[in-house]
């Protein structure tokens, strides 16, 4: 993404803060208006200093006082610049975290399964806040010093036009240098970023799985990864960092040339042409005022640079393509019967590799269907179909007749309830956790629905019931605990049709068979779909859908599929002998 881009985006950010851009200018104005008139005020006090026993004391002392009145203005409105410009800065960020935030959830599925989800986690943490830092210093640099810059120079060539041009000599270098730097540096600085989430990323994947780790005895290997992504990161940053580190250096060099070719020349000038010493004093002056704001330009680069990269990452999300949106002529299903029809679909992630081809399901209303085959062959897909989490390349999916394409997706994903093999619990109560998928009914409501999941029981044992707190990952809850919580929070939603799978492979074979149970009855006149590795768990199923490399190569009851001695024969008597 181009410079100019990132400023266009930042300035729709910018809409509703003008207010503060206008103060912020107004009090940049008034401060470099008064910087430079200090300076020519300190001229004129030392022209009042002529000699010895030669002191103008009666100027001098009303200079003093405008000198400290100026000083005075200069500290207040620097003082009211800063914290606008960081209350700028601040809100602009602030709502560009929600923008993003607001992105991500409009985001599909396929974007986090193929995105880090540390790098996701840089976006809200790293990328913003350089920007922010960024925000914050560059808005007061870039105003008071491009007023500083001009205030001096109408001063300036009223004052003496040919010391004005010896310091513009030296100008175009300063600019020079500038763009040859910064073209260097941007490339490194996205680099740095990039390397950054990659870091963040594995950061975040080995905390999350640390009991993993060191069950495998993978503690040196990480750190030997983890050493190789920081080193990657040192070199970069170091590449990243000279080209602005040499930047402030080079300009304050030119910066010193101009300061001693102002004071030999107009020295010179001085003495042969009389130009008075105070004069003289205040161009010394200017001239360390007119570069000052390259200097500060040039110490911040590192941060506009980092700044420029975040932006480019941030509004990289933002150029990704949102979930399709529902048709306008899509609709809520009102009574759901729960017919599901599969008809000649066709679908794969990679479009290279075909994973789904010609597939063909008819699930009648209140049946369970159970879905068995090996690992890849497709099972969790057709869930990924069905919710919409993926669009189909060919075919349709039917429920009750009306292709889902047609279904607003928030009525079609409220109509499943679904409990995954992965639990996922946040950090809070158990109450707000089982309360999540629905949060209008009653505390009793709340205890029924632990109860049919079996989770009642092992939550009054613990120290704060309902109230306990759930920590970080559910790390003081069992696995099968954790799965029971989330069979619990199911069930209170009250789903017209239901997708389990593998909903009870972390509890044990007891509580199996009590959940099972109030499976049993939660699924009573409600469309079922069953992920199942574990066979014994569905020999009751309606029908078995036996599926291998995208294909249903065996259909029918369990009775049947043995009878038949096929690939779901296979199956059953690898687990059963």
């Amino acid at each position: 993404m181009k410079k100019n881009q990132s400023f266009s985006k930042l300035y729709e950010l910018f809409s509703g803060k003008w207010y503060l851009i206008i103060l912020i200018f107004i009090f940049a104005v008034v401060n470099s208006i008064s910087s430079v008139l200090t300076t020519l005020f300190i001229g004129k006090s030392i022209d009042n200093i002529i000699g010895e026993n030669n002191v103008n004391f009666d100027i001098l002392i009303n200079l003093i006082f405008v000198l400290a009145f100026l000083f005075i203005i200069i500290a207040v409105f620097q003082w009211f610049t800063s914290i606008l410009a960081n209350k700028l800065a601040y809100q602009t960020v602030t709502d560009l975290r929600i923008k993003l935030f607001k992105k991500l959830n409009r985001l599909p599925i396929s974007y986090f399964d193929s995105h880090p989800h540390g790098d996701i986690l840089s976006n809200f943490t790293n990328d913003l806040n350089n920007v922010s830092d960024a925000l914050s210093l560059t808005v007061v640099n870039l105003f008071n010093g491009l007023l500083t810059v001009i205030s001096s120079l109408i001063i300036m060539f009223n004052l003496n036009v040919f010391i004005t041009m010896i310091i513009l000599f030296i100008t175009p270098f300063c600019f020079f240098a500038a763009f040859l730097i910064t073209k260097f540096s941007q490339k490194t600085f996205k680099k740095q970023q990039s390397v950054i989430g990659d870091l963040t990323s594995y950061v975040s994947e080995i905390i999350g799985n640390e009991k993993v780790v060191k069950t495998f005895g993978y503690e040196k290997r990480s750190i030997e990864k983890f050493k190789k992504i920081n080193e990657e990161l040192y070199f970069v940053g170091k590449k990243a960092h000279f080209a602005s580190a040499i930047f402030n250096p080079l300009t304050r060099f030119l910066d010193h040339l101009s300061y001693m070719l102002v004071g030999v020349i107009g020295g010179s000038i001085a003495i042969f042409f009389g130009v008075s010493t105070g004069t003289i004093s205040s161009f010394l002056i200017y001239s360390s005022q007119f570069s000052k704001p390259f200097n500060e330009f040039s110490s911040i680069l590192g941060n506009i640079q980092a700044a420029f990269a975040s932006i480019d990452r941030i509004f990289a999300v933002f150029d990704e393509i949102d979930e399709i949106e529902d048709s306008k002529n899509s609709k809520n299903l009102e009574k759901i019967n729960g017919e599901i029809e599969f008809k000649n679909v066709d679908f794969s992630y990679n479009i290279e590799k075909p994973l789904i081809e010609d597939l063909n399901i008819h699930a009648k209303p209140g049946s369970l269907v159970a879905i068995v085959g090996p690992t890849g062959a497709g099972k969790t897909t057709i869930i990924n179909l069905l919710m919409r989490f993926y669009e189909i390349n060919d075919g349709a999916v039917f429920i009750d007749g009306e292709n889902i394409k047609n279904i607003k997706r928030e009525n079609l994903r409220k109509s499943f309830g679904m409990v995954l093999q992965e639990t996922w619990l946040f950090n809070g109560t158990i109450r707000e956790n089982i309360m999540y998928g629905n949060l209008d009914i009653s505390e009793d409501e709340m205890v029924i629905a632990s109860k049919n999941a079996q989770a009642h029981s092992f939550i009054v044992n613990l120290q704060n019931g309902y109230d306990t707190i759930i920590a970080k990952d559910g790390d003081n809850l069992s696995q099968g605990q954790k799965q029971l919580i989330t069979i619990a929070r199911v069930m209170l939603t009250n789903p017209s049709m239901l997708i389990l799978d593998e909903a009870t492979s972390s509890i044990d074979t007891l509580t199996e068979i009590r959940v099972q149970k109030a499976f049993r009855k939660l699924m009573e006149g409600r469309t079922s779909f069953v992920i199942a590795h574990r066979l014994s768990t569905i020999v009751s199923a309606d029908i078995i859908l036996v599926l291998n490399k995208g294909k249903i190569v065996e259909m029918g009851t369990h009775k049947q599929l043995l009878e038949s001695n096929g690939f779901y024969s296979e199956l059953y008597n690898s687990q059963f002998g």
